[in-house]
């Protein structure tokens, strides 16, 4: 493991912390769906600032170019995560007999699916 990737999983980990704690609190007002949406919104929106500032060298392209990059890395991620949530939340997670804490179970998973992914996006694409 590279100390680079090593940082994106630590930045990564502070910002599918923030995914999740504050899907918790969405989930209060919203439903599942949305919840996860804009939980992802609150995770991207503090991954963009570590990863730009602590994880991938400067880049010269201007920082809205950053930004927009990094979003489409993460809506492809968002996706990721909206699908395996689902199938998990819906479906698999009750069929296997799982009734507590479902939703934050199959939250949590769907936010690690698109790590790798993110990672090489981020770094061949946001970053660059």
């Amino acid at each position: 493991m590279t100390r680079q990737f090593a940082g994106f999983l630590v930045a990564g980990g502070i910002a599918a912390a923030a995914n999740v704690g504050s899907r918790i609190l969405f989930s209060r007002l919203v439903g599942l769906e949305l919840a996860v949406i804009l939980a992802y919104l609150v995770g991207m929106t503090v991954a963009f600032v570590l990863m730009r500032s602590a994880v991938f060298p400067p880049s010269a392209a201007p920082i809205a170019r950053q930004a927009a990059l990094f979003a489409a890395v993460n809506l492809a991620a968002l996706l990721q995560t909206l699908v395996v949530t689902l199938l998990l939340a819906r479906w698999l997670l009750p069929a296997a007999g799982i009734r507590s804490h479902v939703e934050e179970i199959a939250h949590i998973v769907g936010v690690g699916v698109p790590i790798v992914t993110s990672f090489f996006g981020h770094k061949y694409l946001s970053f660059k």
